[in-house]
């Protein structure tokens, strides 16, 4: 008889009930302002679990890592500090640490939407592929790279569509006018799109199961925040 507690049912367990809790407390509680404060806690618990559940880190991995986390800083820093990417916004105080005016978990978060998305359409894609070789149909591999890359930046921008009106109400950032721009989106979507063309090249083990689920799992729960909030 096999366990249930095995290490990918107890970080799924952990990231239901986290942020089950986090929506019920924020929607349903006078303890509002507590739970906000501490979805922080709730990102670098949901990221310890991604790197606990990621089969054979190698260099590669943690060079994606860096890339993501350096590259959403650096360009984020551009974005508050010039307007020239994503457009006119700011950030509160309730995501703790900045450097230049972001915060250093908005890398992280680079990195969780990123990897996660990467996760996703290597999986779905892989599936597609197995397909079409039964049938005696072969797509050529720089096909199949320009379809990974765009559907992934896809994926992740529609993640980022469902945080931003979320994030205004909570005071994570603010934009100018209360006015999401569609450049932010834009540029959401290249950036990812760069970054999942390195996950594409790097070798390293992309069957990371608890990355489909905390996508899924915090997609939901921004849904939830964004419909009833």
């Amino acid at each position: 008889m096999k366990t249930f507690i095995t290490p990918i049912n107890t970080a799924v367990f952990l990231a239901l009930l986290f942020h089950i809790s986090g929506a019920i407390g924020i929607l349903c509680t006078p303890y509002k302002d507590w739970f906000i404060q501490n979805t922080p806690l709730n990102l670098w618990l949901m990221t310890a679990l991604l790197f606990w559940l990621q089969p054979q880190k190698n260099l590669s991995f943690f060079l994606f890592f860096a890339a993501c986390f350096l590259v959403g800083m650096t360009t984020e820093m551009i974005g508050v500090n010039t307007g020239k990417l994503f457009g006119n916004y700011a950030y509160g105080n309730l995501m703790g640490p900045k450097l230049n005016g972001v915060p250093y978990l908005i890398g992280i978060n680079w990195f969780v939407v990123v990897f996660c998305s990467g996760v996703i359409i290597e999986k779905y894609n892989n599936l597609i592929q197995a397909k079409l070789v039964a049938s005696g149909i072969r797509v050529r591999p720089a096909l199949q790279t320009i379809t990974f890359v765009f559907d992934g930046a896809l994926l992740a921008t529609l993640f980022d569509f469902a945080i931003e009106p979320v994030a205004m109400k909570i005071n994570f950032w603010q934009w100018q006018n209360n006015n999401v721009p569609t450049y932010n989106f834009a540029c959401w979507f290249v950036i990812s799109a760069v970054l999942l063309l390195l996950f594409r090249q790097l070798k390293f083990n992309k069957r990371n199961h608890f990355a489909v689920h905390l996508f899924i799992i915090q997609y939901l729960f921004f849904t939830a925040l964004q419909t009833y909030l």
